[in-house]
C-alpha cells in the first residue's frame, strides 16, 4: 500500500484538507460526552437552566460546524480517491504498453483488464474512506480512551484491558483477511478471462453448437469465485458480533463499578454518563472495523497486484546509448540466429542466417509450426533473438532505437487486428498525420478503396470490434493499406494476403513495387513466391533451401513437390 500511496502527492493540498475537516468532526464528536456531564451535574442536578441552556446551545452550534466539516470533508475525500485512481491507471496503461510478449505472458490479458479496473476501484475506494471514517475510526477510540482516562481513570482501567485484546483481534483478521481477498481477486481473473474467451468466439460457439458447455464452464469458475468471496465476506462479517460482545461486556462492567462509586460517593453521575458515551463511541468505531478491515484487506491484495504490474521488469528496452535512425535503406542479416519463446524450452528457429539487400523481395514457405512468423517477428525486435543477432543496414537490432527502427516498418500480422473506429482511425494507426488523400492512395494500392467507398459513410464507416462488420480479405486489404501508408522501407507481410484470390493479390504486390521497400511476405501460394527476388523453404526452424523460384525448381525436391501440388490442384480447379 506504501508504494500506491505515493500517487496522492500530486493531491496532498486536497488530502491535507480533507484531513483536517475530519479531525475538526472528531473533535467535535469527542467534546459532545464531556459537555454532557457537564450538563448533567452543574445543570440538571442543580436545577440551574443556564448552564443547560448555554451548553445545549454550544452543543448545537459545535454539532453545525461538524456537519459542514463532514461534508466539505467528503468532496475532498472524494476528489483524492478518483483523481488517485486515474493516476493510476494511467500509469499501469503506460507500463502495459511498454511491456514485452514476455511480460504479456506472465500477465495474461484478462489479469490485466481487472487489475486496471476493479484493482484500482478498490484502492480509491480505500484511499476514500482513509480520508472519511477509517482513519477517524481508530483516532475516535484512542481520543476517547484519553478523555476517559481525563475523567476518570478507574473506570478507564477496563477500556486499557479491553482495547488491547480487541486489537490483537484485528490485527489476525486482517492478515488472514488480506490472503483471502488475494485469492478473490485471482478467481476473478479467471471468471474475465473465460468470459472475455467466450464473447471472442461467440460465432464458433453457435456454429459447434458449444453453448450448454460454454455456459457450465462460466458457471463453474463462477461458482469457484462465489465460494472464495463468501469465505472471505463470513470472515470479515464475523469479526463484528465479536467486537459488539468484547465492547458491550466492557460497558456492563462499567456500569457495574460506577453504580458501586456512586454509592460510595466517590463519582458524579455526569462522570458515569460521560465515560457510558465514550464506552459506547468506541464501540460504534468498532463495529466500523469489520467493514474497513474488509475494504482494507482488498485494498491491499489489489494493491500488491497492481504495484506487481508497475514493477515488472521489461526485457526488452532500448540501450542507454542506443543510436537513432536518421534513414532506413533496408538490409536485413540475420547471424546464426537461434530463439524460444519466454518460458518454452524448445527452440523455434536453429541457427538461422541470411543476408537482404535493401528493395528486395523475400517469399518465405513452409509448414504450420516451421518458424516463419517468429523470423518476422524478429525484424522490428517485438522479441530480441536467444542466440545470434539481426541487423538492419549493419547495426545490431540491440543498439537501435526501437521507436525509430518501428516507424519505417510496416508490419501485418498473421491475424489481421482492427479495431474499433472508423475506416479513417484506423488507417491513420499507420501515420497518426496521414492526409484523406495519403490514406484514399494506400487504400487504392491495396485494393481496397472501392469497398470503402461503397459503404455507407464511406471512410467514416464505423468498424466493430475487431472490424467484425468486414470480411477476411477485407480485413487484410486494410491492414495490407494501414502498413502502406507510412511509405516503409521494410514491409512484412505474414500471410497476409491468403484470403485474396489470385488476381487480387497481384495486384497489390504490383503496386507494392512502387514503394521500393525491402519485402517479407510469407506465402503458400507459388504464383507469389515465383515474384520474389529470394525464396526461403523453412522447416522445423531451419532454412532447408533458398534461391529463385528457377533455381529451386532444379535443386529442391520438396520445392517441386508444392509445385506439383499446386499446379495438379489449378488444373482441377479448371476442369471444375
Amino acid at each position: 500500500m506504501t508504494k500506491i500511496l505515493k500517487f496522492i502527492k500530486p493531491y496532498r493540498v486536497a488530502a491535507y484538507i480533507a484531513l483536517i475537516l475530519m479531525l475538526i468532526e472528531l473533535s467535535v464528536e469527542l467534546l459532545q460526552p464531556l459537555l454532557i456531564g457537564k450538563i448533567i451535574d452543574e445543570g440538571i442536578l442543580n436545577n440551574d437552566m443556564s448552564v443547560v441552556l448555554y451548553w445545549g446551545g454550544m452543543m448545537l452550534l459545535l454539532s453545525l460546524i461538524a456537519f459542514f466539516s463532514g461534508i466539505t470533508n467528503s468532496y475532498y475525500a472524494a476528489f483524492v480517491g478518483q483523481n488517485l485512481g486515474f493516476s493510476i491507471r494511467k500509469k499501469l496503461m503506460k507500463k502495459v504498453q511498454s511491456f514485452s510478449f514476455a511480460n504479456f505472458n506472465t500477465f495474461p490479458h484478462a489479469s490485466l483488464i481487472t487489475r486496471m479496473t476493479n484493482d484500482v476501484t478498490q484502492v480509491q475506494n480505500i484511499v476514500f474512506m482513509g480520508l472519511r471514517i477509517m482513519l477517524r475510526a481508530p483516532l475516535l477510540i484512542i481520543g476517547s480512551l484519553i478523555l476517559a482516562v481525563l475523567v476518570n481513570w478507574q473506570l478507564a482501567l477496563i477500556f486499557l484491558i479491553t482495547i488491547p485484546v480487541v486489537v490483537i483481534f484485528l490485527v489476525i483478521v486482517m492478515t488472514k483477511g488480506g490472503k483471502m481477498f488475494r485469492s478473490v481477486q485471482q478467481k476473478l481473473d479467471t471468471v474475465n478471462n473465460v468470459m472475455q474467451e467466450s464473447l471472442i468466439g461467440l460465432r464458433l460457439i453457435k456454429a459447434y453448437n458449444r453453448r450448454t458447455h460454454e455456459v457450465k464452464k462460466f458457471m463453474n469458475v463462477s461458482n469457484n469465485l462465489k465460494e472464495q468471496t463468501a469465505s472471505a465476506l463470513r470472515l470479515m462479517e464475523a469479526a463484528m458480533p465479536a467486537l459488539l460482545f468484547i465492547m458491550n461486556v466492557c460497558i456492563i462492567f462499567i456500569l457495574w463499578i460506577g453504580r458501586e462509586q456512586l454509592q460510595a460517593t466517590n463519582i458524579e453521575v455526569g462522570e458515569v454518563v460521560s465515560i457510558i458515551n465514550y464506552a459506547t463511541r468506541m464501540t460504534t468505531a468498532f463495529s466500523m472495523f469489520s467493514f474497513i478491515i474488509m475494504a482494507f484487506s482488498r485494498a491491499r491484495a489489489s494493491s500488491e497486484r497492481i504495484v506487481e504490474v508497475l514493477e515488472a521488469k521489461i526485457d526488452l528496452e532500448d540501450e542507454e546509448d542506443g543510436k537513432s535512425l536518421e534513414q532506413l535503406k533496408g538490409a536485413v542479416t540475420f547471424e546464426h540466429v537461434s530463439f524460444r519463446y519466454p518460458g518454452m524450452s524448445t527452440y523455434v528457429l536453429k541457427d538461422i542466417s541470411f543476408h537482404i539487400r535493401p528493395g528486395e523481395t523475400v517469399a518465405i514457405l513452409g509448414s504450420t509450426g516451421a518458424g516463419k512468423s517468429s523470423i518476422l517477428q524478429l525484424i522490428p525486435r517485438l522479441y530480441d533473438p536467444t542466440e545470434g543477432a539481426v541487423y538492419v543496414d549493419g547495426m545490431n537490432l540491440k543498439d537501435v532505437k526501437m521507436d525509430d527502427l518501428r516507424k519505417r516498418i510496416g508490419f501485418t500480422p498473421q491475424e489481421s487486428i482492427l479495431f474499433s473506429g472508423t475506416v479513417e482511425e484506423n488507417l491513420a494507426w499507420g501515420k497518426s498525420d496521414a492526409t484523406l488523400s495519403e490514406m484514399k492512395a494506400a487504400a487504392q494500392d491495396a485494393q481496397i478503396h472501392e469497398t470503402i467507398t461503397d459503404l455507407k459513410d464511406g471512410y467514416e464507416t464505423k468498424l466493430g470490434q475487431k472490424g467484425i462488420n468486414l470480411s477476411g480479405g477485407q480485413k487484410q486489404r486494410l491492414s495490407v493499406a494501414r502498413a502502406l501508408i507510412r511509405k516503409p522501407n521494410i514491409l512484412i507481410l505474414d500471410d497476409s494476403t491468403s484470403a485474396l484470390d489470385l488476381q487480387t493479390e497481384s495486384k497489390v504486390l504490383d503496386a507494392i513495387d512502387k514503394y521500393k521497400c525491402t519485402l517479407f511476405i510469407v506465402t503458400q501460394k507459388l504464383s507469389t513466391a515465383k515474384r520474389a527476388d529470394k525464396i526461403m523453404l523453412i522447416d522445423d526452424g531451419k532454412i532447408i533451401e533458398e534461391g529463385t523460384h528457377d533455381q529451386l525448381m532444379n535443386t529442391s525436391t520438396l520445392y517441386r513437390e508444392i509445385a506439383y501440388s499446386q499446379s495438379e490442384q489449378g488444373a482441377m480447379n479448371s476442369v471444375y
